[in-house]
């Protein structure tokens, strides 16, 4: 038995309702884009009107337009916000210096291994705009991301049926865990090694953080 709510609109909608879903939750609203995924391959496999490959690359749609709007919105809107009110919440530009310095360095995998985490799918673009992530980089490794994403998960559920459907649960609860506590240890180490790690971000980005801003857009 399929899963009612995605499935109802995926056979109202069809791709529509897999490339929108996916989109709003790459945005970075909490919507059900792993389970919408999964239940329209279950659905294709049952013969119904849908195609697999259509399916998969739907999704991977989804999934790159939908991280690409939410780059933009960070970026446009995010970053001048905390450029703004982040004092108020202990973020100086010495703060947002490093997490810039963090994404020049490991924002590559932060976007690609991000599509596999429920958080991080959810905020990942948000954040590589916010801590202004050259776009061509970002491109690259989200298209990437999202299209093995699709893959793995359509493919695996059209051919493994409802198998992975209980094994993606499982996954991705685990997936959740792990990705919360490497978080958690991140800010950990981060706010240990904030000083050399500020020296080091100063460094690679000097001067005014607005300016440079202006020259990476």
């Amino acid at each position: 038995m399929l899963p009612p709510g995605p499935t109802t609109l995926i056979s109202k909608f069809g791709y529509l309702a897999v490339a929108g879903i996916i989109g709003l939750e790459s945005l970075g609203l909490p919507l059900p884009g792993e389970a919408t995924l999964i239940a329209a391959a279950l659905y294709s496999g049952t013969g119904q009107q849908l195609n697999i490959w259509l399916v998969v690359a739907s999704a991977s749609l989804g999934a790159i337009v939908g991280d690409n709007v939410g780059f933009w919105l960070g970026r446009e809107l995010g970053f001048p916000a905390l450029l703004r009110y982040g004092s108020y919440v202990g973020l100086n530009e010495g703060r947002m210096k490093v997490g810039q310095y963090l994404f020049r360095l490991h924002g590559g995998k932060i976007v690609f291994l991000g599509r596999f985490f429920a958080v991080l799918r959810l905020w990942a673009a948000l954040l590589a705009g916010a801590n202004q992530m050259a776009w061509p980089k970002f491109l690259v490794f989200n298209t990437a991301g999202a299209i093995l994403w699709a893959t793995i998960y359509g493919f695996g559920a059209y051919y493994l049926g409802h198998e992975l459907e209980h094994l993606a649960k499982l996954t991705a609860a685990t997936l959740g865990v792990i990705g919360i506590l490497v978080l958690i240890l991140i800010f950990i180490l981060t706010m240990r090694h904030e000083a050399e790690l500020t020296a080091k971000a100063e460094a690679a980005l000097p001067g005014p953080i607005m300016r440079r801003r202006r020259r990476s857009t």
